[in-house]
């Protein structure tokens, strides 16, 4: 019954998703696992847990998901429409709370071709039908400065091809991957706009948020897509392979686009690598590091390889039944609170491995 329930929802979403001319090209197939682990307090009267589950699209198959955990799980839908898995433990007695969710996932390339010629501005009818991919959130900001800089970048160009592009080649070529240089790069906590802006570093949420309010201010929808790449290197690994985050913003007549300002900055120039940096520079990226690679850089603008997994999309997000202490920043991998307040004493285990 649960799978026939979540294959009815997972239809429903395909069907509701915006319609696109992206092409599918390369595939990929693994076997997925995520073990959530949230330890209980002493005295917790009511433990809620929401976590990440696949969501299935156009360009991602899931099957034979399997959630096995010591209490019910059941499945919700958020503000912006991500599934979500829910566990409640009122009064409990264990010190840790385990959720194991396994399942298959055939994940195909994305090649959109972006091209401009095919595309025009929004219509006022689409700005209206598209507003919330047009609101600043908590940390994705939009004010006078972000305006200026974003005007600035694009000028007076209406195509949202080509003027996401002006963004794409100002974000990558002006920020600057933490990994890069560990010692005196750091990301933020939270995905901020407004950090990007100051340090001209950070993590993918970092560079992702920069794009997104200059997109924003620039008058193109635009929205985050919160994922995991399935790295080469890590494959058949039992550690937790992280998050990775892009970017999609909406074009007339071509859908939603694509793109990795993040993975375009590793690949933009060649990166001296040492003790510090080798690993992490290649655990950042999806294919490998094998230096500078202009080719890349242009892919990255439109096109996704097809090793990644989808576990939400969105900002400030209203999950179900609804939490008690605030929006949820985002949500790549679990949120929980117990007894009301947020609670960060939890990890996930991430592993995959190719079929």
């Amino acid at each position: 019954m649960l799978r026939k329930a979540l294959l009815l929802i997972f239809c429903c979403l395909s069907i509701l998703a915006p319609a696109t001319d992206i092409s599918r090209e390369a595939n990929a197939q693994f076997k997925i696992s995520n073990v959530f682990n949230v330890k209980v307090p002493k005295g917790a009267q009511t433990v809620r847990i929401w976590f990440a589950v696949p969501q299935q699209d156009s360009h991602s198959v899931i099957s034979n998901l399997s959630v096995n955990a010591a209490f019910p799980v059941r499945y919700e839908t958020d503000s912006a429409g991500n599934l979500v898995g829910y566990v409640e433990v009122r009064s409990p007695q264990q010190e840790q709370i385990t959720i194991k969710e396994t399942f298959d996932l055939d994940r195909s390339e994305i090649r959109s071709g972006v091209n401009a010629a095919a595309t025009r501005p929004l219509t006022e009818n689409e700005r209206q039908a598209l507003a919330r991919y047009l609101q600043p959130s908590r940390h994705v900001i939009v004010n006078d400065k972000i305006r200026k800089l974003a005007s600035s970048i694009v000028g007076k160009e209406p195509n949202p091809v080509l003027a996401a592009r002006k963004l794409y080649d100002w974000t990558y070529k002006n920020v600057n991957y933490w990994v890069k240089d560990p010692d005196h790069l750091k990301a933020s906590p939270v995905g901020s706009t407004e950090y990007c802006l100051r340090t001209k570093t950070g993590n993918c949420t970092d560079f992702h948020s920069l794009f997104s309010s200059l997109a924003i201010a620039s008058g193109i929808p635009t929205r985050i897509v919160y994922g995991s790449l399935l790295k080469p290197t890590l494959n058949g690994f039992e550690v937790d392979g992280s998050y990775h985050c892009w970017v999609e913003f909406f074009a007339p007549r071509i859908g939603w686009v694509p793109l990795d300002a993040s993975l375009a900055n590793i690949y933009a120039e060649p990166i001296k690598l040492d003790e510090k940096n080798k690993k992490l520079v290649e655990l950042t990226t999806s294919t490998g590091y094998h230096g500078a690679d202009r080719s890349k850089v242009d892919y990255y603008f439109g096109n996704l390889d097809d090793r990644r997994v989808v576990w939400s999309v969105g900002r400030d997000l209203i999950l179900q039944p609804p939490q008690e202490d605030g929006p949820v920043n985002s949500l790549p991998k679990m949120y929980v609170e117990v007894d009301g307040k947020q609670s960060a004493d939890w990890t996930r285990l991430f592993t995959y491995k190719e079929r």
